[in-house]
């Protein structure tokens, strides 16, 4: 083969792995933002950044809502506490109250979003979330453990042990054979069946009032939100999603099969070990500060992929989407008219079942 001969080929290897061109009539145009050439580009789509910042603007607004609620605080007094001009009522109650919550309600569902996206991607799957295939109950069978006989200031280690040592042994089951998402599934749910079990046992066995207030945990609360928390979340979701957006182009080539993909250079066992582990870790992160809140993973990337009308992973406007319905969620909960606040994770639960039924309802008549 001529030297000629083998730049072309190069060329076109390269070309194929950055993406698609865009052909007018056959998808969405995209601009592909080149970082390094041939190593790291991101292919920016007008609509999806659209959806992303409109999403992203609505949690915001959500969130300023809940500041405002009840109407206990006046939107200007909000502004001067929020900008250090406030009476001292208002600074407490705004700053110490209300916007650790809102703002860690902001990043848990960020982080379900995106795991969710990861997830569903990885096993081509809509079923495939965090929820349904047991990493939130490893990672909340972790964190009881910490919460129940340990110090509770490494309930975010004991999750993350927990998340990943379930990964570890959903993936070994996976991989029995060739990898199928299908058996990811399976084998997820199989995991999680099993660690709920667990969680319930641990639950029989702990003093009355550590269960109390383990058993609201596990429905998925984000009333016991302190400061010093919001911080590491933020942390953790921001470096999760800047080591997944690289990843996410060759996610996506994996459709086409491991030997196409692996033709373009995309290492699949590579690539799914690091989506999982990432994806495990964004799970991590939510479940250590609120418990194992359902159904937002599962839903997030779904709604987010029909507003964008976008193909592949989809994880910004699935991280926004997140951002949205948990910050949506948790204002619906502090204003319902119960006896009390309700923890976030029944009114998710509800809205889950509506959109599960809706869906269903969709496809039959289909």
């Amino acid at each position: 083969m001529s030297a000629v001969t083998r730049t072309r080929s190069r060329a076109r290897t390269e070309e194929a792995a950055a993406g698609p061109v865009s052909v007018p009539g056959r998808g969405a145009a995209h601009r592909t933002l080149r970082l390094a050439p041939g190593r790291l580009s991101f292919r920016v789509r007008p609509r999806p950044l659209a959806v992303t910042l409109l999403l992203a603007l609505l949690a915001a607004g959500s969130g300023a809502l809940a500041l405002t609620r009840d109407g206990l605080v006046p939107p200007a007094e909000v502004l001067g506490a929020l900008f250090g001009a406030g009476s001292e009522q208002a600074a407490f109650v705004v700053l110490e109250l209300r916007l650790p919550r809102v703002a860690l309600g902001l990043v848990v569902g960020a982080a379900l979003g995106a795991a969710g996206a990861l997830f569903q991607q990885l096993s081509r799957n809509p079923l495939g979330s965090p929820d349904i295939v047991g990493f939130n109950s490893g990672a909340a069978t972790g964190a009881l453990l910490v919460l129940l006989h340990g110090d509770p200031a490494y309930v975010a280690a004991g999750a993350v042990g927990g998340g990943l040592a379930t990964a570890v042994t959903v993936h070994l089951l996976a991989r029995r054979g060739s990898f199928r998402g299908n058996r990811l599934i399976l084998a997820g749910i199989a995991v999680g069946s099993l660690l709920t079990s667990v969680n319930s046992y641990l639950l029989t066995r702990a003093a009355l009032d550590h269960a109390q207030s383990a058993q609201l945990w596990l429905i998925g609360s984000l009333g016991s939100t302190e400061r010093h928390q919001i911080a590491p979340a933020l942390l953790a979701l921001a470096a999760l999603l800047l080591l997944a957006l690289p990843l996410v182009r060759r996610l996506d080539l994996l459709e086409m099969g491991d030997e196409a993909a692996g033709g373009l250079g995309v290492d699949a066992a590579r690539t799914r070990v690091l989506v999982l582990l990432i994806a495990v870790g964004l799970s991590a992160v939510a479940v250590s500060v609120a418990g194992p809140i359902v159904f937002v993973a599962l839903c997030a990337p779904q709604l987010a992929r029909r507003l964008s009308r976008g193909t592949g992973t989809g994880l910004l406007p699935a991280a926004a989407m997140g951002a949205l319905l948990l910050s949506a969620s948790d204002l619906v909960a502090v204003t319902l008219p119960t006896a009390g606040p309700l923890p976030v994770g029944v009114v998710t639960g509800a809205l889950g079942g509506v959109y599960l039924a809706w869906l269903l309802g969709r496809r039959q008549r289909r």
